[in-house]
């Protein structure tokens, strides 16, 4: 059965070693876990989980292997503390829908009936309105209907009406394919680094300082300067319009940037680069930078990262005047080749997820110009991205 374990694991791309799951037999032989599913999932999870990025993925294949042994667990008792069931409701509702819970009896009323049903029901059930069961208008089950309910057992969200889900996972946002948090995407940004010792010597050399003692035959303390991240980048972020459904993640990736790259300059545009471009929101009727100013001031070596959904009117790259909110004398496309010349070590994240990208004819260009070098903005795009880069 473990070693079954072991290999779906493997299977499902979770970097398991043989010698992990030897410690985790070890643990298991001396009873660690004490004969209890919880225990041993988590025993498992710090066993044979290295990265964070993969809890998911562990989260989904122990739920494939030992869902058997789950369900006869279940059918021993079916009594649900108290406890649980307060905490699987948990949710910040709107006005609208506590009125909508409110006339159907209320959240304690929905709640106590599931409790009731789980003791009286003693098989499965499809179809109806009353059990727990599929394909039904019961408030409680999968694949029916019902103004509100509990999903339970359901793989996805059909008509967005359950108050609680079941069987929600713990883990499902630490999967590497979506978007995460800060610490996430500085994990993915180190990716692109390149050391060097620059600025006052004020970090003690030890080495320096053995061997230069032991030469002189005298203390000789030695001082050498910080290692440092000497990447330099230019970030480029797009702002307003669609990307006003991106801001969260776009603001995670700025905040991480800021924290991982000392030589780190930002600015704004819309849409698409033109002529100029700004470094305040509020003020870029007034404060505007002429691009040829930023291509003439930063050199060669920066590396440059574009953030936006690149989904705008395909005249916007393409023709003069084009642009929504001015008359650009020169079309897009000829200014982001300007910069590709510039800094040749150059990518693209885009918050629009990439299945989506061959819908719209902005993102096609987009990527055509920048020679298919557009990263989905995860943590798995970002990675991917940073490599590109060095």
């Amino acid at each position: 059965m473990f070693i079954a374990f072991f290999e779906a694991l493997k299977a499902a791309g979770v970097p398991v070693s043989v010698r992990e799951y030897l410690t985790l037999m070890e643990a298991m032989d001396r009873d660690v876990a004490g004969r209890q599913v919880d225990a041993f999932y988590y025993l498992a999870r710090a066993s044979l989980v290295k990265d964070e990025r993969h809890l998911d993925r562990f989260d989904q294949v122990f739920g494939r292997c030992f869902k058997g042994l789950e369900q006869a667990l279940g059918e021993e008792g079916q009594s649900i503390p108290e406890e649980w069931l307060r905490k699987l409701v948990e949710k910040h509702l709107t006005d609208e829908e506590k009125a909508q819970i409110e006339a159907m009896g209320g959240l304690d009323k929905l709640m106590e009936t599931l409790k009731k049903r789980l003791d009286e029901q003693k098989g499965r059930h499809q179809g109806g309105s009353k059990w727990i069961g599929t394909a039904g208008t019961s408030p409680f089950g999968a694949y029916g209907y019902n103004p509100e309910g509990v999903r339970i057992g359901q793989d996805g969200n059909r008509n967005f009406r359950a108050v609680k889900v079941w069987d929600k996972r713990e883990f499902k946002d630490l999967d590497d394919g979506v978007e995460l948090g800060t610490r996430n995407v500085k994990v993915a940004l180190r990716r692109l680094r390149k050391f060097a010792r620059i600025g006052a010597p004020d970090e003690l050399d030890l080495d320096g300082t053995i061997r230069e003692t032991a030469r002189q035959g005298y203390l000789d303390v030695k001082l050498r300067p910080e290692r440092r991240n000497a990447v330099k980048v230019l970030l480029f972020l797009d702002v307003g319009g669609s990307m006003d459904w991106h801001v969260e993640q776009v603001e995670e990736l700025f905040s991480a940037a800021r924290m991982e790259f000392k030589h780190l300059e930002h600015f704004y545009f819309h849409n698409c680069v033109y002529e100029s471009v700004w470094k305040s929101n509020a003020r870029r009727a007034s404060e505007r930078i002429p691009l040829f100013d930023v291509l003439h001031t930063y050199g060669h070596d920066y590396k440059l990262i574009f953030v936006g959904d690149a989904s705008m009117s395909p005249y916007e790259i393409t023709f003069a005047n084009g642009s929504v909110e001015h008359n650009n004398a020169e079309p897009g496309k000829l200014w982001l080749e300007r910069l590709l010349t510039t800094y040749p070590k150059a990518v693209w994240l885009n918050p629009v997820p990439e299945p989506h990208w061959g819908y719209t004819e902005s993102i096609r260009l987009v990527r055509h110009i920048l020679e298919g070098r557009m990263f989905p903005l995860t943590v798995h795009g970002i990675d991917t991205a940073m490599r590109e880069l060095t």
